[in-house]
């Protein structure tokens, strides 16, 4: 009966359930050594650091000192209570901001369309409000010919990412190149998904971070969410060719800056990963701008910060990006 009261606290807090479970299982280990704790579960010191990784996020776990911690649960609730505040705070802030900004773009649409001389031509495109539906796409990819060209900083969480992959899959079948660029991040928090789009045949490159969602169709078409992010509506559906060419063009420069993923699986745990942490280290990126690039958490940043100089012998950040310098990781 404890267990089922854990776990559903857990999951209503916003884990998943497998996470409830094992936050159930590391209760009553709290204060063991980690070694003896990764006995008890028939499990490695290192696989236990990754499983925990979702908790450790939150500080509900800790391994430091080579000990396991683990918060109770009234703590559990009281620190994602904090975080939920701090985090409405901050869409408050966004939204205030906005309905500031509203009069000022009110006003620029007024003025645009009293001052629009006769022989002016509407772009050619559209705007939608409406929710987005798969089988749109799959009909406007499936009308058109040349490549896919995608920014992906998040779409591989919505319900309908294995009906795109499909599409993706049939489209490479019938000769057609797709490029896509997703953030590191997405190595941690979506590998299934990355590695399904990769057996398709997509071609992968990974940045620090995505601007925004992006689909460039050949030559023709280009969807774009209104404004620039990721959102999934509104979004303008845009033909115009100009258009189309600049963000073929802004798509080419970040590709062009992205790291190539050959082999999906061995970047996951490999060079990918150590690239990207030095880039963020020799940008003087701090811990918490690092996890939340690379989308794994601060103890897992932490960790792998110090065994990278263990790596290089320094004793110092500077003096590890001297050293990966030196022997050309950067």
């Amino acid at each position: 009966m404890e267990s089922s009261r854990s776990e559903t606290l857990m999951t209503t807090l916003g884990f998943r359930p497998e996470t409830g479970r094992l936050y159930d299982r590391m209760l009553p280990l709290a204060g063991r050594p980690v070694d003896e704790v990764a006995s008890s579960l028939a499990t490695s010191v290192e696989r236990l650091r990754r499983d925990l990784e979702p908790l450790a996020e939150f500080d509900i776990v800790s391994l430091a000192d080579g000990t396991l911690t683990v918060l109770n649960q009234t703590e559990v609730v009281a620190r994602m209570l904090a975080i939920t505040a701090e985090r409405a705070s901050v869409a408050h802030d966004r939204l205030l901001n906005i309905s500031k900004a509203m009069p000022y773009v009110a006003g620029t649409v007024a003025r645009a369309a009293a001052a629009q001389p006769a022989d002016e031509q509407p772009l050619d495109g559209e705007l939608f409000s409406s929710r987005y539906m798969p089988e749109t796409l799959e009909a406007l990819v499936g009308g058109s010919t040349g490549d896919l060209l995608w920014l992906r900083p998040d779409q591989w969480a919505m319900p309908w990412e294995d009906h795109t992959t499909a599409m993706v899959a049939e489209a490479i079948a019938n000769g057609r190149r797709c490029r896509a660029i997703y953030p590191v991040r997405a190595m941690a928090e979506a590998p299934v998904a990355m590695a399904a789009r990769a057996r398709a045949g997509e071609e992968i490159r990974l940045l620090a971070d995505v601007p925004t969602r992006l689909l460039v169709i050949g030559s023709t078409h280009a969807i774009i969410p209104e404004p620039l992010g990721n959102t999934s509506s509104p979004r303008i559906m845009v033909r115009q060719r100009g258009i189309v060419e600049a963000l073929t063009l802004l798509f080419e420069r970040l590709w062009a800056a992205g790291t190539p993923v050959a082999d999906f699986e061995r970047a996951r745990h490999g060079a990918a990963q150590r690239s990207f942490l030095l880039e963020q280290l020799a940008s003087g990126a701090q811990d918490e701008q690092i996890a939340r690039r690379l989308g794994i958490s601060l103890r897992t940043v932490r960790r792998r910060v110090a065994e990278l100089m263990t790596e290089l012998g320094a004793t110092s950040r500077f003096q590890a990006g001297a050293e990966a310098a030196r022997r050309g990781w950067l």
